[in-house]
């Protein structure tokens, strides 16, 4: 777009004067590629409305069709009033140019609020020729859209703005409008501007009060509260943000022309900003550990839960603030983590009404609490009322009357010393004062009768749910056992039934009794002798039932074998239920233990210490004797002897729980089971070590491809160091002590494979024994199989290589030209079958790295695996797919052999014949009649000669065999070109020497050359046909 575009004039002014920049900044700007393209986008087109101008890092202008993002300095827009073309004529009408401010929408609909309307309305030039009162609606218009912009904008950023009261129109309402002439003189106009400010004022300072107060009552726990199952990053979250905004909230009460006024909420926020730094701080710990939690794996996460825990009690030590419900939401905050962290999310399966009963009970004592205070607060504003107009006086006077009256009962009320957040000093209690007025007194007795009638309801109702509830099993805890439960049930419906009779009673001091209290009574003394019996009989049921279970515990073996023959520990179920039914009763006095009971309460710890012994061991046991190898299985067998844990387990299954002395036999077995299962455990652990090294064997690329396409035999010597290595570890993990000799050099590789504890002394036994023979036999299958594997993979990688379905080069040999014919280097036949075999002895080689594991088997790995019928047949189809190539190959030279004449005729005899009878014989002439050359037949040769060189230079340069064998040709064409070439040299050279002897002939004194050469060849045509074929012609042939 051209600078010198009139249209660009507005833009450029208004963006020079904003940016405040100089003529060449605009130069550079508009003259640009990128520019240019953004302008005539914008000017010369419909579809784009605005065009958007800001500074770039740098002090660049950057020019966009598009709102800048990330932009915090001003952005110059320029609008269309519609979608039209840009002209000269209509440029100054169509384009409307603002500055707004690059940090986001709501951000510039303020600064225009701010700096450009209010401004504009709160002018009394520029309104005074509107209608009365249309320029203060206007700016009261604007006044909200800019605080509810700015209370927006504060929530999107977890703030609280804290609005002013008509900030902008403070001014204009009460500094210009008094000094207006229209008001001078006028007190009572004064006044009412006066009173409409405070007014203004007042109800600001009250909404600055309910946003801190919804500030300050926000909990952490309400996400818990309203069914979520947040995490403890929330409770991290939460504080954060908190503090923040308290922080945003001081500043602006802190700078507040209203100070003075606000202290009290000041120092609200102040306790509320202590509170949310302790909280912060004490709570960082704890998400330093619960972030390093997250970063284990599951099964660490126990061992680390202590530590997490200590952090949780050092909060509840240090911090003041951070109370004990606060404590449990960040307990269930962090167990909802534990159930994330596990895959599978758990119902928290109890009932509600049960654990929540008192708390949904004070809450709503709170409710009806907070109801009082919101009518008192409604009523302390009557202070503050002036009443206008005829009579204003004197009703001002009868509210401020009210308001004293008012007072006085507030003082009797804040005398009293009930706690009103205490649920059972009763509204009734606090209030009761009000009573003594004959007038309310007798307004409320009507009620009395209602009253009684919602106490026996709810008598009645718990009478109700005793009789159908008490025999249903699902309505007690799941947790707990079933009597425990059937107790705290019926002891939650006595104290139930006695909160109904204490509400009751509440009403009969206050002298409210109805006449029917006796009927209450005897309701209520009726569930109670129910509750009574219940319990009794409930008592009694489960100290008979209990001592049953433990006499019959205490006579049961504590292990016995399973109905499939597994080792386990007797009991156990029915043990864990009675023990936690015991603990219960430790804290219940008024359940009678009998004898059997009595006993095993009394030796609970050491019974429980024995089942947690017994549990570890049975589990230990079950992990050696579950899985086992064939292998191995006569190696455990032998240990179980020589530990002699076979005799002390079928001892062990001979004593009872209740038995002496049982927990001496159970360390002693206990002792020598963790022996056994440590030794095979490692053993185990050692075999897997193994079976990992010998998988990885498999992996090894003994061959791979270099380049695109040619084979090439990989790190070989790295992949043998590799293999021999791992096979002595191999050794070291097996045998420890065991005897080297007979290996030869080998040994010598092996000076630190004797120096630990592994697999052979852990099974502790001896090289000739039958059973190590056997595990060392099956741990040799296992590396035969690994290395099988190995040499299995490489001939695959062979023969799919050469496969005639690859298409793609495999191995490489070049065709050359030699004197006794072409022939293949190295040769197709000997000379690749010998590569193949190099190859293919390579990869065998690499089994007879490793030392052989077992005993009775003496030769080495490749000897076994060169017995395999399988890696024969492999090699077998190798050696076919070789002979087809070959074959391929043999097809290829006879092709070529059409060109054999050129390099096994003789060149001189053949000229002979040529001179002698213009031709060359056949093989079948033997005489015919002399007929000199012509020039024609001269021709005629060095023609064919080049044709022939022409086909040759066409031949293929590489030619693929049976889709993997690549042959070069070039050797051998660039011999085949040079050979023509020498046959091509001999016509043209015997033409240059006759040229040249007839040259010889010419006299000096002889000016007819012509006729000088007559009897041979024309001179002239002679040396044009030499030209012809391309001969460079000595310069003694032209004078």
């Amino acid at each position: 777009m051209d600078v010198r575009d009139e249209r660009l004039d507005p833009v450029r002014s208004f963006t020079l004067k904003g940016f405040r920049l100089e003529q060449e900044t605009w130069r550079g700007v508009s003259s640009g590629d990128d520019s240019e393209m953004v302008f005539n986008s914008f000017f010369n087109t419909q579809d784009n409305t605005h065009l958007f101008i800001h500074h770039q890092d740098g002090g660049r202008l950057c020019v966009g069709l598009h709102f800048p993002q990330n932009v915090r300095t001003k952005v110059i827009c320029v609008s269309k009033t519609g979608r039209e073309v840009v002209t000269k004529k209509n440029v100054r009408k169509i384009l409307i140019i603002q500055e707004v401010q690059g940090e986001d929408a709501k951000t510039a609909m303020i600064a225009v609020s701010e700096e450009v309307t209010c401004p504009l309305l709160s002018n009394p030039g520029t309104s005074r020729s509107w209608a009365v009162g249309l320029a203060e609606e206007a700016l009261r218009s604007m006044e909200r859209q800019r605080n509810e912009a700015l209370v927006v904008k504060g929530q999107i950023e977890g703030r609280t703005f804290l609005a002013y009261p008509d900030a902008l129109r403070d001014e204009c309402l009460h500094d210009n409008a008094l000094h207006d002439d229209s008001f001078q003189g006028d007190t009572e106009g004064r006044r009412w501007l006066d009173m409409q400010l405070l007014h203004a004022c007042d109800s600001t300072i009250m909404e600055w009060m309910k946003l801190v107060s919804e500030v300050l009552q926000q909990d952490s726990s309400q996400l818990v509260l309203d069914g979520q199952e947040p995490l403890p990053s929330a409770e991290f979250n939460f504080w954060r943000s908190r503090l923040r905004n308290l922080h945003f909230i001081q500043q602006q009460s802190a700078e507040s022309v209203y100070f003075s006024s606000l202290k009290d909420l000041h120092t609200d926020i102040q306790k509320g900003l202590d509170e949310a730094e302790d909280v912060t701080r004490n709570l960082k710990p704890v998400q330093e550990k619960l972030d390093e939690l997250q970063q284990m794996e599951y099964q660490q996460v126990g061992d680390n839960m202590a530590a997490v825990m200590e952090e949780v009690r050092l909060v509840w030590i240090k911090s003041e603030f951070y109370c004990s419900t606060r404590v449990v939401v960040l307990l269930q905050e962090i167990c909802t983590l534990f159930i994330q962290m596990d895959g599978d999310t758990l119902s928290w399966d109890f009932p509600s009404h049960l654990v929540f009963f008192r708390l949904d009970h004070f809450l709503l004592h709170l409710q009806g609490i907070q109801e009082v205070f919101s009518v008192s607060q409604q009523l302390h504003q009557l202070e503050w009322t002036v009443l206008s107009g005829v009579g204003g006086r004197t009703r001002t006077d009868m509210v401020q009357e009210v308001y004293q009256d008012f007072l006085c009962h507030v003082t009797v009320l804040s005398d009293l010393n009930c706690d009103p957040s205490d649920p059972d000093d009763q509204l009734v209690k606090m209030f009761g004062f009000i009573l003594d007025r004959p007038l309310i007194h007798d307004q409320l007795r009507p009620h009395l009768v209602r009253l009684e009638e919602m106490v026996l309801e709810e008598l009645d109702q718990i009478e109700q749910l005793f009789f159908s509830q008490r025999e249903e099993s699902d309505t007690f805890c799941m947790f707990t056992p079933s009597h425990a439960a059937r107790l705290c049930w019926s002891q939650q419906l006595r104290r139930r039934a006695e909160t109904t009779l204490n509400h009751h009673r509440t009403l009969q001091q206050l002298d409210l009794d109805s006449g029917d209290s006796y009927l209450v009574l005897q309701r209520f003394y009726h569930i109670e002798d129910l509750l009574q019996d219940f319990e009794d009989r409930l008592r009694s049921d489960w100290s008979s039932q209990l001592d049953s279970d433990c006499g019959f515990i205490l006579e049961q073996p504590v292990i016995q074998n399973n109905q499939q023959g597994m080792l386990g520990v007797n009991c156990s179920h029915k043990l864990q239920v009675v023990l936690r039914e015991l603990r219960y009763v430790s804290r219940k006095t008024d359940v009678k233990l009998r004898p059997s009971a009595a006993r095993l309460f009394t030796f609970r710890d050491d019974i429980t210490r024995n089942y947690l012994s017994l549990s570890h061991m049975v589990s230990c046991y079950k992990q050696v004797v579950s899985g086992v190898l064939p292998a191995e299985l006569s190696l455990i067998q032998d240990q179980l002897q020589v530990l002699g844990l076979n005799q002390n387990l079928s001892e062990l299954q001979r004593y009872t729980w209740g038995s002496e002395g049982l927990q001496q036999q159970v360390e002693q077995s206990r002792d020598t089971v963790l022996l056994l299962h440590s030794r095979v455990s490692q053993a185990r652990a050692n075999m897997d070590s193994m079976t990992r090294i010998i998988q990885g064997w498999a992996e090894l690329h003994l061959l791979q491809r270099s380049g695109e396409s040619l084979l090439e035999l990989g790190d070989v010597e790295q992949s043998y160091k590799h293999i021999r290595e791992e096979g002595e570890e191999l050794l070291r993990l097996t045998q420890v002590g065991t005897s080297l000799r007979g290996r030869g050099e080998e040994q010598e590789l092996m000076p630190l494979l004797l120096c630990s504890q592994v697999n052979r002394s852990l099974y502790g036994v001896e090289d000739s024994s039958d059973s190590w023979n056997m595990y060392l036999d099956h741990l040799d299958d296992k590396v035969l199989d690994g290395l099988f594997q190995l040499v299995l993979r490489s001939l695959h990688f062979l023969l799919d290589h050469m496969d005639p379905r690859s298409c793609s080069a495999f191995l490489t040999v070049s065709l050359r030209l030699q004197e006794t014919g072409s022939v293949f280097e190295p040769s197709v036949g000997v000379g690749l079958s010998d590569l193949l075999q190099t190859v293919i002895s390579d990869i065998y080689t690499a089994a007879s790295l490793p030392l052989r594991i077992s005993g009775s088997r003496h030769s080495n790995y490749q000897v076994s695996l060169q017995q395999s019928l399988d890696l024969s047949a492999l090699e077998q189809e190798v050696k076919n797919r070789l002979q087809q190539v070959r074959e391929e190959a043999e097809l290829l030279l006879t092709r070529l052999d059409r060109y054999s004449y050129l390099w096994l005729s003789d060149r001189k005899r053949v000229m002979e014949e040529f001179l002698t009878y213009s031709r060359p014989l056949g093989p079948e002439e033997l005489e015919a009649g002399e007929t000199p050359p012509t020039l024609n037949d001269f021709l005629r040769e060095i023609n064919s000669l080049n044709t022939l060189r022409e086909e040759v230079t066409h031949l293929d340069d590489v030619v693929l065999l049976h889709s993997w064998l690549q042959v070069d040709l070039r050797a051998f064409k660039d011999s085949l070109l040079s050979v023509v070439h020498k046959w091509r040299h001999l016509y043209t050279d015997y033409l240059l020497d006759s040229v040249s002897d007839r040259l010889q002939q010419v006299t000096p004194q002889c000016d007819d050359v012509e006729s000088a050469s007559s009897s041979s060849f024309p001179l002239t045509e002679t040396i044009i046909l030499l030209e012809a074929a391309g001969v460079q012609l000595p310069d003694r042939f032209f004078f």
